[in-house]
């Protein structure tokens, strides 16, 4: 069978380009995380775990009531979708005989209990798949969604998600891009930190996305009432527009909250972005309205745990480009 046209468009949830699984009722016998990860599904057979027999997908316990199961996954990019992929490779007497997809906007960071609260919007009608095949369903929508929610009827595994669509950006975020001022490749430079127990701070200025936790910064856990805290030299001395505190592939030990301050040229130290609570495995992109330039920033987190990137946009004064 030839693929649908929409499936040479990018996969909008891949794990690859920031997306996640955020929440799921059940996964009782495979994690939620495999549905959107990069390559195709493998299966070992006769490989047990602790649950049973290991699944490259999403699996739930068998239902002994009514109702279906459900996970919600954040696009790493969002976008219109024009269509879908549900893969149940492996999964033969194990798999769902239906599936439902809704979407969701919610600029922001969203915490799971809100998503789940949400007003979520029909993409896919209730509609049967078969065990081990892959099963495509066109979208015709030309809403940007930022979320969509996967619910199968009545229990089962699913290998694998596809969300193939167009990125649309947050026009307000896209305006506000310009330089990179905490990029090592531009002439950032960690220049103090409270601790570095798993991971050096320096990797927060690193280009790209990180693929594992180890790509990142990462502290010990602290035993006391104080937090940690890392210090950047700035390429230069700029106007800040735009800052992100990525924690992807931070589940279980981000921090709770961070806050962002600047240092202007005389020393003095301002607050950029005040102490906000941060959610596990996100891109958190927050609009800063400076009224200063600064040279150096200070990231604090509360009260330990690990982040993946530090991003500050803004443009540079003339002395920032001279330094």
């Amino acid at each position: 069978m030839t693929a649908p046209d929409f499936c040479s468009l990018p996969d909008l949830a891949l794990r690859s380009l920031g997306g996640a699984v955020v929440w799921a009722n059940d996964e009782s016998f495979a994690e939620k995380e495999n549905l959107i990860l990069p390559g195709d599904p493998g299966h070992r057979p006769a490989t047990f775990g602790p649950r049973g027999q290991i699944y490259d997908g999403w699996e739930t316990r068998r239902r002994r009531d009514p109702g279906s199961d459900e996970a919600i996954v954040r696009l790493g990019v969002p976008g219109v979708v024009r269509g879908i992929v549900v893969d149940t490779a492996w999964f033969t007497g194990n798999h769902p005989t239906e599936i439902t997809l809704h979407g969701t906007t919610h600029d922001g960071h969203p915490a799971p209990d809100d998503l789940v609260k949400a007003d979520w919007h029909l993409l896919v009608d209730r509609s049967a798949v078969a065990g081990d095949t892959r099963t495509h369903f066109a979208v015709d929508s030309e809403t940007r969604w930022t979320h969509v929610k996967l619910t199968i009827h009545p229990d089962g595994g699913v290998a694998r998600l596809r969300v193939h669509g167009e990125g649309r950006p947050d026009l307000a975020l896209l305006d506000a891009r310009s330089l990179d001022l905490a990029a090592l490749e531009n002439g950032a430079l960690v220049t103090a930190c409270s601790n570095g127990y798993y991971g050096s701070p320096q990797n927060l200025l690193f280009p790209g996305p990180v693929r594992t936790m180890g790509e990142g910064w990462e502290t010990s856990r602290r035993r006391d009432d104080g937090n940690d805290w890392v210090e950047v030299r700035l390429a230069g001395t700029g106007v800040v527009r735009l800052i992100e505190l990525d924690t992807s592939c931070f589940l279980g030990n981000a921090p709770g909250a961070a806050s962002v301050r600047g240092r202007r040229p005389d020393g003095e130290w301002y607050d950029l972005i005040p102490r906000t609570a941060l959610q596990p495995d996100t891109r958190h992109r927050f609009l800063v309205d400076a009224p200063d330039p600064v040279t150096d920033v200070r990231l604090d987190i509360h009260p330990d745990g690990g982040m993946a990137r530090l991003r500050v946009h803004g443009a540079l004064v003339d002395d920032g480009s001279a330094r």
